[in-house]
């Protein structure tokens, strides 16, 4: 009877392990399983705001699937081009990854961390010189359009005799001389003061010898205007990119103190470019914001805001056909 007993308890303490280890790995498999769930809802696009010491910045993530299980990525800061992620660590919903310093100064990678708090993510980061920063981000919209375009009347946004509609951004060094805008030395950037969302623009512009500047697409997205080589080997960075995202079919520019046009087409995402007549980026899309951008609301229209601080521009005709 007693040895009975004994065995009886004994199956009960070893039916009661079996259910606490089948507990545990149903337990285990669910956190696995939550994990896969938060990981596969921080891919995709993010527009972010930092926290600079009260200022608001923007930024942009997008965070991908390489294989099976390792998320990569691409960065955008304050300044500078879009950057690569090498890898984005992940465990239960919190994330971090690094980033090399680029044009910043300060010799340390960038560290950013983060965590997904419903539908948005937020965390903090270290720049190159150790300064910590906090930031949130929502998902950046698709911005696709349902139905066909419908051209408006063509606006002049420069008017060849002041600088009447536009503004700039710190002490202005833009003036007009014989009905050419023209930024004679680095300084202030210019921001229209009319607003846009989809639109066809046509600039005509002429930069000296080794000279750079940008026209900005709602004041997010820039397209570069910069003395490159013909025979470079064609890349974002370079004139007629769209800086750090689209690369050109070719460098068609006519050199400096030429004068040259560019017409963009920007509808939702999908941009076009023609320089000089050559249809260099045919209907591509902008993943996000370029570094330089006046903020990171991308479902909202924004400004045609031009470069003037990375040497002498000039521009004689700024003239935009927006959408009815």
């Amino acid at each position: 009877m007693y040895k009975r007993f004994l065995v009886l308890c004994l199956g009960i303490l070893l039916t009661f392990g079996a259910v606490n280890e089948l507990f545990a790995a149903v337990n285990f498999r669910s956190v696995k399983i939550l994990q896969v769930v938060a990981a596969k809802d921080l891919i995709g696009r993010w527009d972010i705001t930092m926290d600079e010491n009260g200022k608001s910045v923007p930024s942009w993530l997008e965070v991908k699937l390489s294989g099976n299980k390792t998320l990569t990525g691409y960065f955008v800061g304050v300044s500078g081009s879009a950057r690569p992620i090498a890898k984005v660590n992940f465990n239960e919903g919190k994330f971090s990854f690094t980033i090399p310093p680029q044009w910043e100064s300060g010799d340390q990678d960038f560290v950013i961390e983060g965590e997904l708090t419903g539908p948005e993510i937020q965390g903090t980061l270290v720049t190159s010189e150790g300064k910590k920063y906090a930031w949130k981000g929502v998902r950046a919209p698709y911005l696709k359009r349902s139905v066909a375009v419908t051209w408006g009347k063509a606006v002049e946004l420069f008017n060849g005799k002041d600088l009447a509609g536009w503004k700039a951004l710190g002490k202005n060094q833009w003036l007009v001389k014989n009905g050419v805008l023209t930024s004679p030395h680095s300084g202030a950037n210019l921001i229209s003061d009319q607003k846009f969302t989809d639109f066809k623009l046509h600039v005509e512009f002429k930069y000296q010898k080794g000279s750079n500047s940008g026209v900005y697409l709602r004041g997010r997205y820039e397209v570069q205007i910069e003395d490159s080589p013909k025979e470079a080997h064609p890349s974002s960075v370079l004139f007629s990119g769209i800086y750090g995202f689209l690369t050109p079919s070719e460098i068609a520019a006519l050199g400096p103190d030429q004068w040259q046009t560019y017409d963009i087409t920007l509808v939702g995402r999908m941009v076009t470019v023609v320089a000089n007549g050559k249809t260099v980026i045919s209907n591509q899309e902008i993943p996000g914001i370029t570094g330089g951008a006046l903020n990171s609301n991308e479902g909202e229209s924004g400004p045609i805001y031009i470069q003037g601080d990375h040497g002498p521009i000039e521009f004689r005709k700024i003239v935009i056909t927006p959408i009815k």
